[in-house]
């Protein structure tokens, strides 16, 4: 007999950019994926071809949320990034950050971006026929995403 556990709900996230006290809220974070492209390789007498893998890519993440004001901080981190200014603590443009997806109880599952940068940030669409929230978006081009192994509680 096995331990049931409850899948995770896709709402409840928090997303860490290059710090522990650095935490942002987002309405939605997409892109957790990590591909490989794969190569092909023929060989004489073989009806199939052997597929090994290749190079490793990693899509930008695409994280959004509520535009609240002018001086946002994303923003900043973008200009930080467009004109090669430190943004992070090794005085680089560059950052790091941990995606944490909370379960019930104490279960969560966590995934570390490195060596990112935002590649692009999206203010929000204004129509005034819509009674919506103004969402702004940005994308973190990365070079590397690793779900990191949780310890059990104690």
């Amino acid at each position: 007999m096995s331990d049931r556990r409850d899948p995770f709900g896709a709402f409840y996230f928090t997303v860490e950019i290059y710090g522990e006290n650095l935490s942002y809220p987002f309405r939605s974070c997409s892109g957790l994926r990590d591909e490989s492209t794969v190569v092909e390789i023929s060989e004489g007498g073989r009806l199939h071809p052997h597929k090994r893998i290749g190079e490793v890519k990693y899509p930008n993440l695409v994280l959004k949320r509520g535009f609240c004001m002018a001086t946002s901080e994303l923003y900043k981190l973008r200009q930080a990034a467009k004109n090669n200014i430190p943004a992070s603590p090794n005085n680089s443009p560059r950052f790091s950050g941990v995606i944490t997806q909370l379960g019930s109880g104490s279960a969560r599952a966590r995934w570390r971006f490195l060596g990112g940068w935002i590649c692009k940030w999206e203010g929000p669409d204004l129509d005034a026929s819509k009674n919506e929230i103004s969402i702004e978006s940005i994308e973190i081009a990365h070079e590397g995403l690793e779900m990191l192994k949780e310890k059990p509680a104690t």
